[in-house]
C-alpha cells in the first residue's frame, strides 16, 4: 500500500492510518476504568447501602475490560484483560453479599 506504484490515494491512505490508530488507543479505557475505581473507593470509604451503586460500577468496569480485549492487538494485552474481567467478576461476587 505504501509502494510508489500503489493506486491507494494518500488522503484515503491517512484516513486508514487514523482509524487503526484510533481503535488501537486504549487511554480513554484506562482513564475510564481509573476513574470507576476512584468512585468505587469513594463509595466503600463512604460507608451505607452501597451494594447497587458498587453493581453498577462492576457493569462499567466489565465494559471497559470487555472494550480493552476487543481492541487488543498483542496477546499480552488479551491475557490482562481476560485476568481482569475475572477479578471483576470475583468483585460482582463479593458485592452480592455487601447491603
Amino acid at each position: 500500500m505504501l509502494r510508489d506504484d500503489a493506486r491507494l490515494p494518500q488522503d484515503r491512505l491517512a484516513q486508514e492510518a487514523l482509524l487503526l490508530a484510533t481503535k488501537a488507543d486504549i487511554q480513554g479505557e484506562l482513564d475510564r476504568l481509573r476513574a470507576h475505581i476512584a468512585a468505587a473507593r469513594k463509595l466503600i470509604e463512604g460507608g451505607g447501602a452501597v451494594g447497587r451503586r458498587l453493581d453498577f460500577l462492576s457493569q462499567e468496569f466489565n465494559r471497559e475490560a470487555n472494550t480493552l480485549c476487543s481492541k487488543a492487538n498483542a496477546v499480552e494485552l488479551t491475557a490482562i484483560g481476560l485476568d481482569l474481567k475475572a477479578v471483576i467478576d470475583q468483585l460482582r461476587e463479593q458485592i452480592q453479599n455487601v447491603e
